[in-house]
């Protein structure tokens, strides 16, 4: 007897103005089975699990959940069918509490009245989030937490639902390795009680180590599939691009000179900064002329309040940001980019991108005065600079005009960087640069900080990735709580002695 598939999606066809998004796309998930969705940015995984979320209505195919088929009628319906989605942009709203984020539009309530009854709200959301490790109080305001606690929070989201099929995309792009351990514990559990689970994510080591299956696509079609024992690296990479790739690192067999191997040449400086997160601590960083300089950590350590502190982003409480032996004067980030410091931020949604602009203003927004004449842009001008640095970041859009919303995540970053390379920056911090990104555009990311470094830029590079640090850093420092527990030299720098300082 053939046991029939919680989902089954055959043919599933959606197009876009201009865009086939896919094209008779067929993916099937068991009760209890983990299957990996894999592709390219751009492929089309994010359109189909919208489609299964009832974000988007396919233009043609049949999707069956018990073997019945079925019409999702918006996200509402999606949960009533027992489809829960944790989105790569996470959906919070900052106002509200962590209980509040969590049980939104399915708040308990209690007497005839059907008041809010936030005191049962507030411990279910304590149990959930404890389900996951996560050290989080539920009457925390959600905007005040970093982007890697909400990941925890729409994680716990998710479980509270109780869903039958689980989606994830991208959930572990902002978790430390012991997060995505717990989380890995979290989804074998999950599977041992029957969830079926799609987990959409471009850390191919994690597919490895998880998947029961992975079902490659490419362009919007069906490249592949892979079985347990069969998922590997190169096969899946050779399935996604079509070819062989080397690797996404750019820097991995390069070799760095040690301190007292010729002298260097003191860029930027962070001179005992204190911030908001922890006004009791200190920190201090000296970023050398043609280095890229790794700053890694658990979640929580600091990392990105430490670079918003840097440039105005949060207040700085004390301290001083030196460039080139010049103290800077820095009340808005305006005044950062000005001097010649720019932040890449880890939010490129929120803080990166402006979502309805197109690709040519958002490349050129921060230096538009370059192509203005007594207050009049020059259109011509900034187009074939917005054009030139487009085609050269191979950022995939139909045109330059085109909304940067519609892009995918990983050609949106790539309008990020295209904007900080057009003012050519001589120090950069890089926050999580190649989160939830293809393994094809983090090559390209790699190559692009590298070039940044060797022409003279002074490079920050915060990441959550302990294999992307120690591939492409040159020094990494380790915080914990706000404090630099110590600073690596490339050839000290291993997994295990990150690790050994991020918990000190």
């Amino acid at each position: 007897m053939t046991t029939i598939p919680f989902l089954q999606a055959r043919a599933i066809g959606k197009r876009f103005p201009g865009v086939v998004a896919l094209d008779q796309v067929d993916l099937e998930v068991a009760r209890g089975e983990l299957v990996a969705l894999v592709g390219e940015n751009g492929a089309g995984k994010s359109t189909l699990m919208k489609i299964l979320a009832g974000i988007h209505v396919p233009d043609q195919g049949e999707i069956r959940i018990d073997g019945t088929p079925v019409l999702i009628h918006g996200p509402t319906d999606a949960t009533r069918r027992g489809i829960a989605v944790i989105h790569q942009e996470l959906e919070m709203i900052d106002t509200l509490d962590v209980a509040g984020n969590i049980f939104l539009g399915r708040e308990p309530r209690r007497g005839p009245l059907r008041l809010l009854d936030q005191r049962r709200m507030q411990q279910q959301a304590a149990q959930h989030l404890s389900r996951i490790g996560a050290t989080i109080e539920p009457h925390t305001v959600a905007g005040r937490l970093s982007r890697a606690q909400q990941q925890l929070v729409a994680i716990a989201r998710a479980l509270s639902v109780d869903a039958r099929l689980l989606i994830l995309d991208e959930p572990t792009a902002s978790l430390g390795s012991n997060e995505v351990e717990r989380l890995f514990g979290i989804l074998n559990e999950l599977r041992r009680s029957g969830t079926a689970i799609i987990y959409i994510s471009h850390r191919l080591a994690e597919i490895e180590a998880i998947a029961d299956r992975a079902v490659v696509l490419r362009d919007g079609r069906n490249a592949g599939v892979l079985v347990r024992g069969e998922i590997r690296r190169d096969r899946l990479v050779h399935l996604m691009v079509g070819r062989a790739l080397e690797s996404e690192y750019a820097s991995r067999d390069r070799v760095s000179p040690g301190p007292d191997s010729q002298p260097r040449t003191l860029r930027l400086q962070i001179d005992r900064v204190r911030t908001s997160r922890y006004p009791n601590v200190e920190a201090s960083l000296a970023v050398y002329r043609g280095e890229v300089l790794g700053i890694a950590g658990l979640i929580g350590a600091g990392r990105s309040e430490l670079a918003e502190a840097v440039c105005a982003i949060e207040p700085r409480l004390s301290g001083r940001v030196v460039l080139d032996g010049v103290p800077l004067t820095i009340a808005t980030p305006r005044d950062a980019i000005r001097q010649g410091l720019c932040l890449v931020p880890e939010d490129r949604r929120g803080r990166g991108v402006i979502a309805a602009m197109s690709v040519r203003e958002n490349i050129t927004l921060p230096n538009l005065s370059a192509f203005a004449r007594f207050g009049l842009v020059n259109r011509r001008a900034e187009s074939k600079a917005a054009r030139e640095i487009a085609t050269n970041l191979t950022v995939k859009a139909s045109s330059i005009e085109s909304p940067v919303g519609a892009l995918s995540g990983g050609n949106q970053q790539k309008v990020v960087l295209g904007r900080w390379l057009a003012l050519a920056p001589r120090a950069i911090i890089f926050d999580e640069p190649t989160q939830g990104v293809d393994v094809g555009a983090k090559a390209e990311i790699h190559r692009l900080i590298r070039q940044l470094a060797d022409e003279g830029a002074a490079v920050l590079l915060i990441s959550s990735d302990i294999e992307e640090i120690v591939a492409e850093c040159d020094r990494v420092a380790v915080m914990h709580e706000g404090r630099i527990t110590g600073v690596l030299e490339r050839s000290d720098c291993t997994p295990q002695t990150i690790m050994q300082l991020a918990v000190a």
